[in-house]
């Protein structure tokens, strides 16, 4: 207990030095913090922003689909088996869908489309489609009516109002077709989604499809997009062999392989940020040992054990380096909260380039606790760490030659 109430009143005794090492030891762990929390909230972000185009973070579909996406692998709609899944803690909503591919033509123009038949008020939830109208009205459940998006009227030289037939093959080889009236315009980031999309009431798709209470994928919404891979195995445990429930990550490789490959390159700067942080409080302790060689020197020479000197060192140099991680910590929780709340937003071309292809043109922090605790605990190892320091030099001390002004 001494040695922790003399390491105290050392560290005061000469304020300023002690100062400059816990603010060493708390802009660290500041900008660890947030380089962190940075990067998490970028990914998260960027992952939201896929998922809610179209695809949602899981989807279940009868087993097989997703090799061979025809209507001739869609299921019965089941309001047991939505209560099944929705037993799952972790799943919060229930999308149906009926998906297919159609020739939509109007007088001489004929373009292949993804046509999606959707409950409205689901599917609103679930990607914001209202939000994405230019022009027009959302889709009723009862309209026999298409929402189409932007791209695609542009290459049929159509407009809101105008009417547009759809041709296609059905349920089990029926011939599917349908004239529609257009309610609404939709404009998508994808470029790929914003030239042949168009979206049917869900009733009005069986019905064009020949395919009566017929679905081709249920799209689920989650709690925790972090859990998604172990949501939907969860699902698939409950639902058996007959479905195949499957992640954006499974979905979408491409996606998961572009994040892995950034995050990669995020941890590279953050190995480098660790780096610059091992140098900052290396230098603290530096100047620490050139201020007091001459006052350890003479404690050496009047008898005091270097072992004792030792452990008194060490107690110095954790308590400060535990209060710089406190304060640190303390003071990045409001501003990591801060940016999460008021994102860091993006300007001028690189803005209209991210939101040419949807994606927000802000880099929001996240709010996981984690990244508090990790960083914190990160810096103050490498802190406790480099505090060896002192003591290897206080072991090999040469009292004489340290008192020699």
């Amino acid at each position: 207990m001494w040695i922790l109430q003399l390491a105290w009143k050392n560290l005061w005794r000469n304020k300023s030095r002690t100062a400059i090492t816990m603010a060493s030891i708390f802009f660290a762990v500041v900008l660890s913090v947030l380089t962190s929390s940075l990067k998490t909230g970028i990914f998260d972000n960027l992952i939201k922003n896929v998922v809610s185009f179209y695809s949602g973070y899981v989807q279940v579909h009868k087993a097989g689909y997703w090799e061979e996406q025809l209507l001739d692998n869609s299921f019965a709609a089941s309001p047991q088996l939505e209560k099944t899944i929705l037993a799952q803690t972790e799943i919060t909503g229930v999308t149906p869908r009926l998906e297919s591919f159609a020739l939509a033509s109007a007088e001489m123009n004929t373009k292949g489309c993804l046509v999606v038949g959707i409950d409205p008020a689901k599917e609103d939830r679930l990607t914001h489609l209202a939000a994405k109208l230019i022009a027009g009205e959302y889709l009723k459940p009862d309209d026999n009516a298409v929402l189409a998006s932007e791209g695609l009227l542009k290459r049929m030289k159509l407009q809101l109002h105008d009417t547009l037939v759809l041709i296609g093959q059905g349920y089990q080889g029926a011939t599917a077709a349908g004239k529609y009236f257009i309610k609404g315009v939709a404009r998508f980031g994808s470029p790929d989604l914003n030239d042949r999309l168009l979206y049917l009431p869900l009733l009005a798709a069986q019905n064009m499809f020949e395919a009566p209470a017929m679905l081709t994928s249920y799209v689920l919404s989650v709690r925790n997009p972090g859990l998604v891979n172990a949501t939907s195995l969860s699902v698939q445990q409950r639902l058996g062999n007959e479905y195949e429930v499957m992640s954006w990550e499974k979905m979408m490789p491409d996606i998961k392989q572009h994040i892995q490959g950034d995050s990669n390159n995020m941890q590279v700067v953050q190995l480098f940020l660790y780096l610059l942080i091992s140098f900052g409080i290396f230098g603290t302790s530096l100047m620490m040992m050139a201020e007091r060689r001459f006052e350890l020197g003479m404690l050496v020479a009047i008898g005091m054990k270097k072992t004792k000197l030792a452990f008194l060192l060490l107690a110095e140099s954790v308590l400060a380096v535990l209060i710089g991680c406190i304060l640190g910590i303390m003071a990045s929780i409001p501003i990591v909260y801060y940016l999460n709340r008021h994102p860091l937003r993006l300007g001028g071309e690189v803005a209209k380039a991210y939101e040419r292809f949807g994606f927000e043109a802000i880099f929001p922090t996240s709010t996981d606790s984690m990244h508090f605790i990790t960083q914190g605990l990160f810096v103050l190892l490498i802190g406790l760490i480099l505090s060896l320091y002192p003591v290897l030099k206080l072991i090999r001390l040469n009292p004489v030659l340290s008192m020699k002004k």
